[in-house]
């Protein structure tokens, strides 16, 4: 099967299955290989940086190891069951499903005035702390999560899958996993969690910017604020900690006309963030219907722009 429809049919399958417990997902397998894999290299060398280093290498080392060796097995049995490998990985590497089920989730309880399930179903999605949040801050905290996520959840996993085959959507899932573990500023990951955050900052820089282009020409297809949604991109991308997450964010504030950060508690410290957008619209829990719009309008363009050309390029290269 061309590789490009492996790709769209990897999309889709995510579109219809998400993420079912009952099938075994590759990034449970990365979190558990990344703690052993952190605690024997916290043994092994004195400096957590180095170790931090010789983890993510032996974690990316053993997934690509591994998803090549059961291509291989699948191939030796069946090209179609190689092909089944290849699109197991892709598929796997994707949650636009997921995403969407988990916000529409918190604006379900919204929607039906229970607050406190509010915070509850946002805390699964989200790092801040929300015992405290009210109505707009829930909304706002699930809106940023999925503006954000478009890019971990599809389009970089999308785009690593085109250059490097399963294979690179599965290190970059693996990259984006151990940044979620290991990623924090305080005492016991500052120094180990610097190359997981690090690369992960790299893995995600062109797909951040081009996945914010893609949001805007997502918002003209919905009818939303294209202009907008370019401008305050263009003004507000580097207002955020992370190099690459504003891109995102700002294309969806100016989409919607809505305005993103501000003040958050993360672990009892309240962290003033610099705002994204312009409050043009109150945010509420509407809000969390049209992000959840732009997602899947933006992944479904992404898709499809990207298995063209990759059907083009292999195409025109005979």
């Amino acid at each position: 099967m061309p590789f490009s429809l492996l790709l769209g049919v990897a999309f889709v399958l995510d579109l219809v299955l998400g993420d079912p417990r009952w099938l075994p997902h590759p990034v449970r397998a990365i979190g558990w290989l990344a703690r052993v894999c952190e605690g024997l290299w916290r043994r092994l060398v004195s400096g957590q940086r180095l170790a931090g280093v010789m983890t993510v290498l032996s974690v990316l080392t053993g997934v690509g190891g591994v998803v090549l060796v059961l291509i291989e097995i699948g191939q030796w049995i069946h090209p179609l069951a190689g092909d089944a490998v290849r699109l197991y990985f892709m598929y796997a590497s994707f949650a636009a499903r997921d995403l969407a089920c988990h916000s529409q989730q918190v604006h379900a309880a919204l929607a039906d005035g229970d607050l406190p399930l509010a915070r509850q179903r946002v805390a699964m999605i989200v790092g801040r702390e929300t015992v405290s949040l009210d109505e707009v801050g829930v909304s706002r905290a699930c809106v940023e999560s999925v503006a954000e996520n478009i890019v971990d959840g599809v389009t970089a996993p999308l785009l690593w899958a085109a250059v490097a085959g399963p294979v690179g959507a599965m290190a970059y899932k693996a990259v984006n996993t151990m940044d979620s573990m290991f990623g924090y500023k305080n005492e016991r990951y500052c120094q180990f969690g610097w190359a997981p955050a690090r690369l992960d900052d790299l893995a995600n820089f062109l797909p951040a910017r081009l996945t914010a282009l893609m949001v805007v020409f997502a918002s003209a297809f919905l009818g939303y604020a294209p202009r907008l949604s370019y401008h305050i991109w263009r003004r507000d991308r580097r207002n955020h900690s992370s190099p690459n997450s504003a891109h995102t964010e700002a294309a969806v504030a100016g989409a919607l006309g809505i305005q993103l950060g501000g003040p958050s508690v993360y672990f009892g410290a309240v962290v003033d963030k610099p705002t994204i957008g312009d409050p043009h619209t109150p945010l509420t829990a509407r809000h969390i219907v049209a992000v959840n719009r732009l997602m899947l309008a933006t992944a479904v363009i992404t898709v499809l722009l990207v298995v063209l050309a990759h059907g083009s390029f292999w195409v025109a290269m005979g």
